[in-house]
């Protein structure tokens, strides 16, 4: 079963498009791209005129990115964000293709549901917008989902998590990867026994202790991130740790990959870059799931991304409202913003250090996403014949982050006012420009 024909609603964009002046993921010689008809046709052509004709200014051409782990809160929670301001923010961000989890409001377990989002997505065209179903209904962990319905309904959903909560119960879980393996559809898991964490909003450890804070072990993951590696060792299919943050489950996750079971992990930009350091000042902002970690997590993260042991970076873009960050930091709602600074933070971490280049960006943040929920058209190498879903990064673009500026519909960045040196300038989908001078392109219907 493959995905849905993209365009269906949002057809590729019709005529030329000439991008002057850009170096394909950073290296050698500034090129020009001709796209036609949403397809690249040349990479290095001498070609001097188009429809539109777009100056790269010198910079990086990547493939658009792909994020598989965002949070668009249509439907049921749209005063926090809607399917059109986090496509906006995700055409800002760089990326052509998203997967929106099913912790929406009504869940979604249903066909109809997963497919008012999927065809929202394509109307507004402004990035490619996948829903994700869940594992069991309504998220209570008790009762599988109608894989086969969701997979065969017009949506054709790929991908099944409960993320926001773990199915925690092993013979639920067994049963998913049986079902889900007669459909080769993956399974995403958060990871997070929740007796382990009852009353828990901060990594349990030394910061945790001083600041009275009920403190969140690394085993409550790395116990879940264990277990349902040996079930898919034993029942055998593909399986997803979502947002993995301790030094244990890199360790788990490549024991897994090397006795051959078909497991992958994600990390995000905020595990990657921020520490439980954070906290002492009590703002609700620093409050995600799973918690911020100690240095030695963070460092064993960049190390796993950097060898392949941890696949991907996924944002797990959460926006809320500011009532509900706000408050109390035991009472603040987990989870930030994270679609407009990703490929921000990958670029500094790894490209500035010198630890990468950027086909190693294109790599973690488009192509092997891509690859891990099998999406056709998305981090496709440029080259002549391949979908021209592309983003142009500007790497010496000096900005600071204000969330007056995103245009995620919600604040919560715990990134405020921090200084980034790489930029997002232009985002291509199918020929389209989403994204021109960092501002994202208005909707298309």
């Amino acid at each position: 079963m493959n995905y849905p024909a993209t365009g269906e609603l949002a057809d590729a964009e019709p005529g030329t498009l000439l991008i002057t002046n850009v170096r394909p993921y950073g290296e050698g010689e500034p090129v020009s791209v001709l796209i036609t008809d949403g397809v690249i046709t040349e990479v290095g052509t001498a070609a001097t005129t188009a429809d539109r004709v777009i100056d790269g200014e010198n910079n990086v051409l990547l493939p658009g990115l792909v994020d598989i782990h965002v949070h668009l809160r249509e439907p049921g929670r749209e005063d926090t964000e809607t399917i059109a301001t986090g496509s906006a923010a995700a055409a800002k961000g760089g990326f052509t293709a998203v997967f929106t989890m099913a912790n929406t409001n009504p869940v979604m377990d249903q066909p109809v549901i997963a497919e008012s989002v999927w065809y929202k997505g394509q109307a507004i065209g402004l990035c490619d917008v996948h829903p994700v179903g869940s594992i069991t209904k309504g998220l209570a962990g008790k009762e599988l989902t109608e894989f086969g319905m969701m997979v065969h309904s017009d949506a054709k959903v790929r991908l099944f998590s409960d993320d926001g909560k773990c199915v925690d119960n092993p013979l639920i879980m067994r049963r998913a990867i049986e079902y889900a393996k007669g459909f080769d559809v993956l399974l995403a898991q958060h990871c997070e026994d929740p007796r382990l964490t009852e009353g828990a909003v901060a990594h349990e450890g030394e910061i945790a202790a001083k600041l009275g804070l009920r403190g969140w072990p690394r085993v409550a993951e790395e116990a879940v991130v264990a277990r349902d590696a040996l079930l898919c060792r034993d029942y055998g299919n593909r399986m997803h740790i979502c947002h993995a943050s301790t030094r244990g489950t890199v360790e788990l996750v490549r024991w897994a990959k090397d006795q051959g079971i078909p497991l992958t992990a994600e990390v995000t930009p905020h595990h990657l870059l921020l520490t439980d350091e954070r906290l002492t000042t009590y703002d609700g902002v620093n409050r995600v799931n799973p918690p911020l970690r100690e240095a030695d997590d963070t460092i064993a993260l960049r190390d796993a991304l950097l060898d392949g042991t941890v696949d991907c970076v996924s944002t797990d873009h959460a926006p809320h409202g500011s009532e509900e960050k706000c408050c109390e930091f035991e009472h603040a709602r987990p989870g930030m913003l994270g679609l407009e600074t990703s490929l921000a933070i990958v670029a500094e971490l790894f490209v500035k250090s010198g630890l990468a280049d950027w086909r190693f960006v294109a790599k973690v943040m488009s192509e092997r996403p891509a690859e891990i929920v099998q999406l056709p058209g998305h981090g496709r190498p440029i080259a002549a014949g391949e979908p021209a879903n592309l983003t142009i990064v500007d790497p010496g673009k000096t900005w600071t982050v204000a969330a007056d500026d995103l245009a995620s519909k919600a604040d919560n960045t715990p990134y405020e006012n921090m200084e980034f040196t790489t930029k997002v300038t232009t985002t291509i989908l199918r020929g389209r420009l989403t994204c021109v001078n960092g501002e994202a392109q208005a909707p298309r219907n």
